[in-house]
This record gives structure tokens, sequence and C-alpha cells, in this order.
């Protein structure tokens, strides 16, 4: 993906989330929030003690420190560590620029969450800040590995989130679509303005991708024969 196309994607999912939220709360009686109500009645229906067991897991490990500060921490020391300095930096800022929007979001339309939901939460429904935190983890490692495989474990691991969020009806579905919206458009924006700087993907052997170009003596001294 180009520098344009990450900037132009991102800025484009990134309204849509606002649009979103802008009708999740004016429009209560909307077709939003008919969704919203279905969705959440259907899952009461329909949840089993082992899709609960799994979802009371996701958002033990979802959300709170291990999703903002221990998965980040693991990931950016992983990319140190294979001498990736420079992606180290853009999945610190993707993280950091996603949880931002995320709380910002939160605090501009103070969505109330479901009556009935089975864990207790922080301020804001809109966007679900677990499954952006999903959604940043699985677009930051598709942009430095991207593969079809981490593009469907991402995937996969996003609905997952997504899901379990309204199975405990903790999250109106579109509280969670507009988290992997905003999310996505954090690391997209962030990695369209440091794609000049960073390598994304891997175009070489470790360290090659963000070292800096190798010039030769002859190149450092046009004199030399």
């Amino acid at each position: 993906m180009t520098r344009r196309g990450m900037l132009t994607t991102g800025t484009a999912l990134l309204a849509a989330a606002v649009i979103l939220g802008i009708l999740v709360v004016t429009l209560p009686a909307g077709a939003t929030n008919a969704l919203d109500v279905f969705w959440n009645n259907a899952m009461a229906q329909w949840r089993e003690p082992w899709m609960l067991t799994a979802a009371h897991l996701l958002n033990r490990i979802g959300g709170g420190w291990i999703a903002a500060l221990i998965v980040p921490v693991l990931v950016i020391a992983t990319l140190v560590l294979v001498r990736r300095w420079r992606s180290a930096v853009f999945a610190a800022a993707a993280f950091i620029a996603s949880a931002g929007l995320t709380q910002l979001l939160k605090q501009i339309f103070g969505r109330a969450r479901p009556d009935d939901m089975l864990v207790a939460s922080d301020f804001g429904s809109f966007p679900s800040g677990h499954t952006a935190n999903a959604a940043t983890l699985a677009v930051v490692l598709w942009l430095v590995f991207p593969r079809v495989w981490v593009a469907v474990l991402g995937a996969l691991w996003v609905l997952a989130m997504a899901l379990s969020r309204t199975i405990l009806s903790v999250h109106w579905i579109t509280d969670t679509i507009g988290g992997a919206l905003v999310s996505a458009a954090a690391a997209l924006l962030v990695a369209g303005m440091l794609v000049g700087w960073v390598s994304l993907g891997w175009t070489g052997p470790p360290g090659v991708a963000d070292a800096a170009p190798s010039r030769s003596p002859r190149a450092e001294d046009p004199t030399l024969p």
C-alpha cells in the first residue's frame, strides 16, 4: 500500500467512525439503535456457558494493563530484538495514537452502555476499547509482517474480541464496529506519515530494512581510484 493509499484509507476509516458515532448518539430511534437492540437481545438468548467463559477471558486479556501496556511492550521489544527499531517506533506511535483517539471519541460521544452488561467497565460505550486494542494489534502486525496468514489471524482476533463484548452485553454491536474503524484508521495514518522513514514489511534480512543505505569508499571520496 502506498503512502497516499494509507493516508486516504486511514482518513476515510476515521471519518466513518466519527459519522457512526454521530448516528448512534443523535438517532436513538434510528436504524443503528434497532440493530444494536436486536443484536444485544440475540446475544442474551444465544450465549452458552462456554461462550461466557471465553468472553470473560477475552475481557481480561483484551483490556486493562495487559492490552494497554504489556502487549504493546512485547510487540515493540520483539521488533527491537530483530533489529527493526524503526518499525518498533512505528508500532509505539500507532498504539499511542489508537488509544488516544479511542478515549477522545469516548469522551466526545459519551454513549451509555447496555443496561444488562455482565461486567463492569469504564465510561463511554462508543467506541469499544477492547475491539480497538485488538484491531490496532492486528493492523500493526500486518503492516510490519504483510503475510496472508497474519491478516487472517488478525481479522479472526478482532472478530472474536468484538463478539465477546456483545456476548457480555458490555457494548452495542456498533460500538465494536466503531472501535475497529478508529484503531485501523490510527495505525494506517501513522504508517502513512512514517512510511518514508520506516520500511514496512520484510524487505530483506533483519536490520536491512531499517538500516541506512551503505556508501562505498569511492562514493565518500570521488578522488579514490
